[in-house]
């Protein structure tokens, strides 16, 4: 591990990519999508449902009986001989059975695509977050290496000062001491560099090399259409309500089936006898009288899931819009912060440190002062590298919900 933090650290400083490969989000996204395992499980429940629609279409097969043995007379006058009975036996798939029964089954299959759809977007949206992360991880790291090298620049400075005795040694001891900090973060952002990728090649899968670099920026400009819209595409895209109302669709007809059961069921049956003296054929057909079982606990259990399925809509539609409008918000707030950390802030804090080594060279300013003024444009840093990779998680969050066509292209 030691020696990839230093690969890191050695990574930022020559400023090359040496021959890592490079990827963006969206071969990130084309490469997970391909190849996680996690995915083509979800893909082959939908295989499964897809296939229980076969089922439910498949029609009953035939029933064949036949009997063999043999058959002794009771009177003189009857023969003795072999005895053999045939029966064939179809039942009946009637329609007021059949057509729910594939529309329940087609409906499942449609809430199982909706859930594929919706374990997609989850999972694009894992991927974009640990993606961001590596990002923010890097520009931590470029941030605390810069710091770094520009304290070490100023103890130098200051050594030289002291060794000529126009700085006390206090002045050196307290340099050595942030010299000590900065190394110390800028090891430990190195740290936090490698775990980001750990995960990010954990949420793309083993496809991804071990050693990768990411393209793109916290600070790319990634705009979301109007809140009204947003709800509108919402409503008609987002994954969770789709399966929500396929859920319902399929406990209507499910309903429907259990009621449509009580009816009786019909068989068409054929059956030849043969015995020494005599041979019979017959035609017939076999009814099933709903007699004791009229089904109320299935009729029941069906109407419960078909009030359960209605609740559980509503319940999406509700929450999800509130979600949708709360990820809305923390968009404009975190919008808001980067364009006043990025228009202002970070600027002023950075023209006020450089005021501040040109006043300590002249003699004007004490060194605690550059320490401050160090203090101040590396917290508004910080908290603008927080507000973009908060803006970034804001988007994430818009997307999954809104599911609109395209959505995995930046």
């Amino acid at each position: 591990m030691m020696h990839r933090i230093k690969f890191v650290l050695t990574f930022f400083l020559a400023g090359s990519a040496l021959a890592q490969p490079s990827f963006d989000l969206a071969q990130l996204e084309n490469m997970a999508m391909e190849s996680s395992r996690a995915v083509l499980a979800a893909r082959d429940g939908l295989a499964a449902a897809r296939a229980a629609v076969d089922s439910a279409a498949a029609f009953p097969n035939p029933e064949i009986e036949y009997l063999s043995g043999s058959a002794r007379a009771r009177g003189a006058a009857g023969n003795d001989g072999s005895a053999r009975t045939a029966t064939l036996t179809q039942p009946l798939d009637l329609p007021w059975q059949r057509v729910p029964r594939v529309a329940a089954a087609e409906a499942a299959a449609g809430a199982s695509s909706a859930t594929l759809r919706a374990f997609e977007a989850d999972f694009l949206a894992r991927l974009r977050i640990r993606y961001f992360e590596v990002l923010r991880r890097q520009a931590e790291l470029k941030n605390s290496l810069e710091d770094k090298e520009l304290m070490e620049s100023v103890r130098s400075r200051i050594e030289m000062r002291v060794k000529v005795g126009e700085a006390p040694r206090f002045e050196l001891i307290k340099a050595d001491a942030e010299t000590l900090n900065a190394q110390k973060v800028a090891q430990a952002a190195a740290f936090r560099v490698e775990q980001a990728r750990s995960l990010l090649r954990q949420a793309v899968g083993q496809s991804l090399p071990a050693d990768f670099a990411v393209e793109g920026s916290l600070g790319n400009g990634r705009d979301v259409p109007p809140l009204e819209q947003l709800r509108t595409q919402m409503v008609s895209n987002n994954p969770e309500i789709e399966r929500a109302r396929a859920e319902l669709v399929r406990a209507e007809r499910q309903l429907e089936l259990e009621r449509n059961r009580r009816w009786p069921s019909v068989a068409l049956k054929a059956s030849r006898d043969e015995d020494p003296d005599i041979r019979i054929s017959t035609v017939g057909v076999v009814l099933s009288v709903p007699l004791w079982d009229r089904r109320r606990g299935p009729i029941g259990e069906a109407a419960a899931q078909l009030s359960r399925a209605r609740n559980e809509l509503a319940e999406q539609d509700f929450s999800l819009g509130q979600t949708l409008e709360v990820a809305f918000q923390q968009y404009e707030i975190a919008q808001a912060q980067v364009t006043a950390l990025e228009s202002g802030i970070v600027r002023q804090a950075e023209s006020a440190l450089k005021v501040a080594e040109s006043a300590y060279r002249f003699g004007e300013r004490g060194f605690l002062e550059v320490l401050d003024a160090q203090r101040v444009y590396r917290a508004a840093r910080a908290e603008l590298i927080n507000a973009r990779f908060e803006l970034a998680a804001a988007w994430v969050d818009i997307e999954r919900l809104r599911v609109a066509p395209g959505n995995r292209k930046l």
